[in-house]
């Protein structure tokens, strides 16, 4: 800042000095960091407690500025620590050995990888805490979603064949049991639980020649069989290895034995009953994208969007989405106009929010990327500017602009985790049962 000769001394566009200096510092900050899942569980009990808690808590979710549900936040400073590891790494690759910077950031690479190998594996334990927390929100019928041992592993849209025919059903998979729920007519838009399959002593076949019915499998559980489609032969393929996963894992351990429903089935009449909803994809669309209307309540949650979309996230893809996060200014055009605006935009929790300017205290717009697909323009859609990409769902479409080509491939990078079957998660997933 300021006047400076740092350009005649050579001591300038340094990072890693700056870094390992605050990493240093950092350091008997660490102590603290097993206590995040401590702080989760301490705010469910306050809110449980207190009405007063609970009221807080509910009305600074609803603010603009809690874009991503609040307990997220608590764990973000063990993300931000993940992320300085990924910025040393790749100052590390980027300097030759004589480069000025080198050092410092070698240095405060180590620091920080010892850091993060010291937390990485309760790390994932406290992002499956705070998963079940938050998907304890979005669900009607049960209340002892949360207990030692339960591990989320996949939640998503399937269609449930019944006497009424296929209807979507939202499903959600722990390592003890599978939910299956609908969509609520409530003003909070929860799930409503319909029944529950355990594992244990589960079998699962594929069934597509037998029903008729494209990317369809059966659930053989303790007297009851559940026929389900897929939207695709990828998310079939998912669910069936994540399944096959969960089965074998239960089988093994001592998971969780209570039994998950509170609510009695019997007095619902819900199983079939709902009739489609009208809402669509536009509507959606409209509700959480443009840069006039606010996010409703609860509106925007993963669940939600991999209900608009028909689609399902996994356990691994959140652990991977916490990884990568980027932000910086992009152009951004719809399909039909003209002009390029210029915003700033944040990509985390598989979602776009958009700002005005990196100053902005909460986003105008978010876009959430769950069954997007990432591209280049083709010849023929006119777009004769550089480092421009595509996304598009269905009839959506909108092109982004980046300054660079580092920053273009950087952008391509992070919204391809989000928007493709990441084969590292496939991988991890059927490699490592217990990744999660």
């Amino acid at each position: 800042e300021g006047r400076s000769n740092a350009h005649i001394k050579g001591d300038y566009q340094r990072i890693g000095d700056v870094m390992l200096k605050n990493l240093q510092a950092l350091k008997p900050l660490t102590t603290n960091m097993p206590k995040q899942s401590e702080i989760l569980l301490e705010l469910e009990k306050a809110c449980k407690a207190s009405n007063r808690v609970e009221n807080l808590c509910r009305d600074f979710e609803l603010q603009k500025v809690c874009y991503i549900p609040l307990n997220v936040f608590v764990l973000r400073p063990l993300h931000r620590l993940i992320h300085y590891k990924q910025i040393l790494e790749r100052l590390c690759k980027h300097y030759p050995a004589t480069h000025v910077d080198f050092r410092d950031c070698r240095a405060a690479l180590a620091d920080v990888s010892e850091v993060v190998n010291q937390f990485q594996r309760s790390l994932i334990k406290m992002e499956n805490l705070q998963k079940l927390l938050e998907l304890k929100k979005d669900m009607l019928g049960v209340d002892n979603l949360v207990v030692p041992g339960r591990e989320f592993i996949r939640l998503g849209c399937l269609s449930k064949l019944s006497g009424k025919g296929l209807q979507q059903r939202m499903f959600f998979l722990f390592n003890d049991v599978i939910l299956y729920t609908s969509r609520g007519m409530t003003p909070t838009n929860q799930f409503k639980v319909h029944g529950q399959l355990p594992l244990r002593d589960m079998t699962i076949r594929e069934s597509e020649d037998e029903w008729g019915v494209p990317n369809a499998f059966t659930l053989i559980g303790q007297g009851q069989s559940v026929v389900v489609a897929a939207s695709s032969l990828t998310e079939m393929e998912k669910w069936m290895q994540d399944i096959k996963m969960a089965i074998e894992m239960a089988k093994t351990s001592n998971g969780p034995t209570s039994d998950l429903l509170t609510c009695t089935l019997t007095d619902n009449k819900c199983p079939e009953d709902y009739p489609a909803e009208a809402e669509s994809e536009d509507d959606m669309m409209a509700s959480h994208t443009s840069l006039e209307k606010p996010t409703p309540h609860r509106g925007n949650t993963m669940v939600h969007v991999c209900w608009h979309r028909n689609t399902s996230v996994s356990m691994v893809d959140f652990s991977i989405a916490v990884e990568n996060q980027l932000s910086g200014n992009l152009l951004r055009k719809f399909k039909n106009s003209n002009g390029w605006q210029k915003l700033w935009v944040v990509f985390t929790n598989f979602s776009l929010f958009f700002y005005k300017s990196h100053q902005d205290d909460y986003p105008l717009a978010s876009l959430p990327l769950l069954g997007y697909s990432v591209t280049v323009p083709s010849e023929n859609e006119n777009i004769h500017k550089d480092y421009v990409f595509k996304l598009h769902f269905k009839s959506h479409v909108y092109y982004f602009r980046s300054e660079s080509e580092y920053t273009f491939e950087r952008w391509m990078e992070v919204i391809h985790s989000a928007t493709v079957p990441s084969s590292q998660a496939r991988l991890l997933n059927s490699k490592d049962p217990h990744f999660y």
